[in-house]
């Protein structure tokens, strides 16, 4: 697939890295399966880099359309599963 991270012009090199992390840890759940706790360690580092819930919204919804790829249910499965599962969507 062929599509870009949304990225704010105004992240340092580690908040884009951050960032990425995490679109690429959801990429994992996806098509080959994540450690919960791995899914969730980046979820948690790109909350920091983007705490406001809209902010949150607009990235993911842009990351959605390009891959397909949903982080809010690969988060939302992580949260509800078992502490040693590994998510796969």
């Amino acid at each position: 697939m062929e599509y870009q991270y949304p990225m704010d012009v105004d992240w340092t090199t580690e908040e884009k890295i951050a960032v990425i992390s995490f679109f690429q840890a959801v990429e994992k759940a996806y098509e080959k399966g994540i450690a919960k706790q791995e899914l969730l360690n980046s979820y948690k580092g790109f909350k920091k880099v983007v705490p406001s819930k809209a902010e949150e919204k607009t990235h993911c919804a842009a990351f959605e359309k390009g891959s397909g790829y949903s982080p809010y249910h690969a988060v939302k499965t992580a949260r509800e599963a078992e502490e040693t599962a590994i998510i796969r969507m």
